[in-house]
């Protein structure tokens, strides 16, 4: 499966991804208004954010079925997969391309807010939890976990 570098023009399609995952994937996960507050992702900022970090899409038959990003200390931020691709290989890819970067860049661990939901694959790829965390997302609280991975400067 294809993995490349965002571009401007993916902003619609990660965005669409990105509510599909919270609104379908995730909703089990969470309490319905907590997943209305997550959703209502800031549209003007969407395509912004996406360009000024490390993002990365994966396409299955030239349509955006996955992205994820990473910033120039390790986080990773975004880790969303449309809820039509689960479970088929497009997060673990997404995610061995945020490793080779984070290696061919020299940073030494990565880092990440997961949900309730993400947080068994995280912890499949060698991430452990290091905090319980309780955003306030528009007026609501959610629940995450800080959860980190060392990189083996090795590959």
């Amino acid at each position: 499966m294809p993995i490349r570098r965002y571009r401007d023009t993916d902003a619609a399609a990660t965005l669409a991804v990105f509510r599909r995952a919270v609104t379908v994937t995730a909703a089990a996960d969470y309490a319905p208004d907590q997943i209305r507050a997550w959703a209502a992702a800031d549209e003007t900022e969407w395509g912004r954010r996406r360009a000024a970090t490390h993002t990365l899409v994966a396409e299955v038959d030239g349509r955006v079925a996955g992205f994820t990003d990473v910033d120039d200390h390790g986080l990773v931020d975004m880790m969303f997969v449309d809820p039509g691709h689960a479970r088929s290989g497009v997060a673990t890819a997404l995610l061995a391309a945020v490793v080779a970067h984070a290696t061919a860049t020299g940073l030494p661990e990565l880092t990440t807010h997961a949900s309730r939901t993400a947080r068994p694959f995280f912890e499949r790829h060698g991430f452990t939890v290091t905090e319980r965390r309780h955003p306030v997302v528009r007026g609501v609280r959610l629940e995450n976990f800080a959860m980190r991975r060392a990189i083996d400067p090795a590959g």
